[in-house]
């Protein structure tokens, strides 16, 4: 389609966040009746939007099917017919949540991009937190409100100093192949992990850069440990097996207790707004912040849930050691 004189393409970073319980993930689901991701609800939200050239949604951070996002982001264009200026991004963000068909999904904000910016490439860290029970001995045991947005344990309790220690073994950077599913098309699993914490209540969330998947494989190791099914030496042993195909490394925690936090930018366009977006969740839990030194970034996890115990863990991936 060739554009109209004088229209005018802009491009936008859009943040948005979603439960992902009915989603076969956030990206967009071609020629299937069955499944659905997220972006094609937001890509049919923006038809309604009179682009003169079809709108695509580039996501920033892909997430499975079952996971749900605090805030994901995505660049897309938009252009308006000639003399149509563009469209403020308050006024975007408010008519794609006009358009938007299922309650799940939510922009929360909108920011003007420069038009080389990528939401994938140009994201310096992506955040990523776990969310688990304990004392859950039957399904009804947990609340409605936490039901598809955490792993419900049956153990009454983890040793979570056992926990703890094995973490300090993923410090620093590392091949984390041993992590990753077997045949992933990444061309690195290198990361690098600063620091590393465990606790069941809100004073200190596990902290660790790693995609979702791997978010997943690693917390799976790490619940065997405070279950006492692996001693927190044997982390370490795992982690320089490079072998994803191990006893231990193929167990993968449930998708639904995994959140994508946040995504990090720098400044494009010189907007300090756009550095950071973080949200509440919709669901059953509230965000809480805690403000480090000058130069760390926030960290948020969930208040205590209904169940005995509610671990949080939370993953940041730094953007420059991934492809």
């Amino acid at each position: 389609m060739v554009p109209a004189a004088g229209s005018v393409r802009a491009r936008y970073l859009v943040y948005f966040q979603y439960l992902g319980t009915e989603f076969n993930g956030v990206a967009a689901v071609r020629g299937s009746q069955r499944a659905i991701g997220v972006q094609n609800y937001l890509e049919e939200a923006a038809k309604r939007l009179n682009s003169v050239v079809p709108v695509k949604f580039t996501i920033s951070s892909r997430t499975d099917a079952g996971v749900h996002a605090l805030s994901n982001a995505a660049h897309l264009d938009i252009q308006r017919r000639s003399g149509q200026p563009p469209f403020s991004p308050e006024v975007l963000a408010e008519a794609l949540n006009g358009h938007l068909r299922h309650p799940a999904i939510r922009v929360l904000q909108a920011f003007r991009v420069p038009s080389d910016f990528h939401a994938r490439h140009a994201a310096t860290s992506r955040t990523y937190l776990y969310r688990l029970a304990t004392g859950c001995q039957r399904p009804d045991q947990l609340s409605v409100f936490e039901r598809n947005r955490c792993w419900a344990l049956r153990a009454d309790c983890l040793d979570v100093d056992a926990m703890q220690e094995a973490a300090q073994h993923l410090l620093g950077t590392h091949d984390f192949s041993a992590f990753q599913s077997a045949g992933s098309p990444a061309t690195s699993s290198v990361r690098t992990l600063r620091r590393a914490s465990v606790s069941p209540d809100l004073g200190s969330p596990f902290v660790l850069p790693q995609e979702n998947r791997q978010v997943r494989r690693m917390t799976a190791v790490l619940v065997a440990v405070g279950l006492g099914a692996l001693r927190p030496a044997q982390v370490r042993v795992i982690l320089e097996s490079r072998d994803p195909l191990g006893r231990h490394q193929t167990r993968v925690a449930p998708a639904c207790g995994l959140f994508l936090k946040s995504v990090q930018y720098g400044s494009p366009g010189g907007n300090p707004a756009c550095v950071q977006w973080e949200s509440q969740d919709p669901g059953g839990f509230t965000p809480w912040r805690h403000r480090e030194p000058p130069g760390a970034r926030d960290t948020l996890g969930p208040a205590t849930g209904p169940c005995p115990a509610l671990h949080a863990m939370e993953a940041r991936r730094d953007q420059h050691l991934t492809t």
